[in-house]
């Protein structure tokens, strides 16, 4: 979020433009703003390499706050805006952030949360007033300072946590060599390079910035002078009226976006003009291949995939004719060396799944934690994973399965539900679902759905039958869903990745052991 060479020249345009409110920072603006906070950050004894947190929503007030610690040599934490105060102080201690801004309306968690964390020093609200004490209003705060750069600048970066769907969160921490903030990091050239990206685009962010994407995306956007649309909150409708409105040229978003947007009626969907979009990207979950080609049918072939962990172990990536080449694929490798391996460490065969393993592209540890990141290691230390399974076709080109984590193994028969998962979501009175193992006496696990409906549809046996039906007439016998349990609502977080872990927890209750 670093304003840099384009604070003058660019001096009046729009760095950023809230989508609901209006709201517009300039580069003028957005370079006074982050000075400020980066003096006052000095001021209270944060020097390079220290850590501070952000937890607020999307709003007017986020880029900036990262903003000043990327000018100022700081890892700054942007925490999931939906976390609970214990989870929230759990992420604030264990990254040792000593400064924590929150807006007001997150206050309540936050002031949970800061009882439990002794080592955070003072608290900036954005948006409120402050208590007099350890709460101060970030505006009053930095009142006094200077709207021009620190006397030290230094290259600071994110240092973003796992979601934690597989477990507690892990930091991601990587070297931060000591280089003006003029200077970005390698990991984002070649992120600028993949995403297309060029000087004075418009960009439509519909995702929390908290997320890894759409940080790097919009800290993209500001490096290259040009201006970003961001949405408070997703909403398929209204992501369409900004396309029409503001006519952006790139975009990234995840598949639930397009689900949701498919599901427009007709009319809706075809009354918003979307042909300034050149450009967008999609990672973070598996897209079903029936929604993709649909988005392609119907935004054309500028369909952009990646994968890549936030680790940043590596990167794949494919355009619209590649995926329609090879459906189903996440791309060929652009970035790391991909090494597909069974339970041996041997590599499989062509066409075989395996887990994922990569000569690291860009080095990290998880913060603090050096048995975890040990466990992200090869023996020999020249390779990481993050878990996932995939296979790569005769072309080269990547196909990923599921998360070692959520394999069913159910008669022995190794099962990964993304497939049914994919399949699911495509049926019209389903808007979300869910599909991993419960225990099964006989079989060791057997499979389970957990289906969202879509508004107006009944949640009943006959909805199930109908469900189950319809997947034993696409998939075998196996890979199909034994039952279907309902809910109002899957917990899915608005970057697309689903809790899956604390719906799995429910049918094993106590168990130490997921595997019987």
């Amino acid at each position: 979020m670093y304003p840099g060479s384009h604070a003058k020249p660019r001096a009046n345009q729009p760095a950023f433009i809230m989508a609901g409110s209006g709201e517009t920072v300039t580069y003028a603006e957005l370079e006074a703003r982050t000075n400020r906070l980066a003096h006052f950050l000095r001021s209270r004894g944060l020097n390079r390499l220290d850590h501070y947190a952000i937890f607020m929503e999307n709003n007017a007030r986020y880029l900036e706050a990262c903003g000043a610690g990327e000018r100022a040599g700081l890892y700054f934490t942007c925490i999931n805006s939906f976390l609970k105060a214990d989870e929230l102080a759990y992420i604030i201690n264990n990254s040792e952030s000593r400064v924590l801004i929150f807006s007001e309306e997150k206050r309540a968690v936050a002031a949970e949360a800061l009882k439990q964390c002794p080592k955070v020093e003072v608290s900036l609200v954005v948006d409120g007033p402050g208590d007099g004490k350890s709460v101060l209003n970030l505006d009053e705060a930095v009142a006094g300072f200077p709207a021009t750069p620190i006397a030290d600048e230094s290259v600071g970066t994110a240092m973003l946590y796992s979601s934690g769907t597989t477990g507690r969160p892990k930091g991601i921490v990587r070297p931060l060599p000591e280089q003006p903030p003029s200077k970005q990091l390698p990991l984002f050239d070649f992120l600028n390079m993949m995403w297309r990206y060029r000087e004075g685009l418009t960009y439509l962010s519909p995702a929390p910035l908290y997320h890894s994407a759409p940080q790097a995306a919009v800290n993209l956007v500001i490096r290259n002078g040009g201006t970003a649309i961001i949405m408070e909150r997703f909403d398929p409708e209204h992501y369409l009226q900004l396309i029409e409105k503001h006519r952006p040229t790139h975009s990234q978003l995840v598949p639930t976006m397009f689900s949701r947007m498919l599901k427009l009626p007709d009319e809706v969907r075809k009354k918003y003009d979307v042909s300034s979009l050149e450009v967008a990207i999609h990672a973070a979950a598996p897209c079903p291949p029936q929604v993709k080609e649909q988005m392609i049918e119907w935004w054309g072939p500028i369909i952009h995939e990646y994968y890549g962990a936030t680790e940043g172990l590596g990167f794949t990536a494919c355009d619209s004719p590649q995926w329609l080449a090879h459906r189903g694929t996440v791309g060929k490798v652009l970035l790391g060396e991909l090494h597909v391996l069974d339970d041996d460490m041997k590599p499989c065969a062509r066409e075989t799944p395996g887990t994922l393993w990569f000569k690291t592209a860009t080095p990290f540890e998880y913060f603090n934690d050096p048995k975890r990141t040990a466990e992200t290691r090869s023996e020999d230390g020249s390779m990481s994973t993050v878990g996932d399974i995939g296979y790569v076709d005769d072309d080269g080109f990547l196909y990923l399965t599921d998360r070692a984590t959520f394999m069913i193994v159910s008669g022995g028969v190794n099962i990964y539900p993304q497939e049914c998962e994919n399949l699911l979501i495509t049926h019209p009175k389903v808007a979300d679902a869910a599909v991993f193992g419960v225990p099964n006496e006989d079989l060791g696990e057997e499979v389970k759905a957990v289906v969202q409906p879509m508004p107006g549809i009944k949640a009943d046996a006959v909805l199930a039958d109908e469900l189950i039906e319809f997947c034993a007439k696409n998939l075998s016998r196996q890979k199909c869903p034994r039952s279907i349990d309902f809910m109002d609502e899957l917990p899915r977080l608005p970057t697309g990745k689903l809790y899956k872990r604390l719906l799995r927890d429910r049918y094993w209750g106590d168990r130490k052991s997921r595997i019987v």
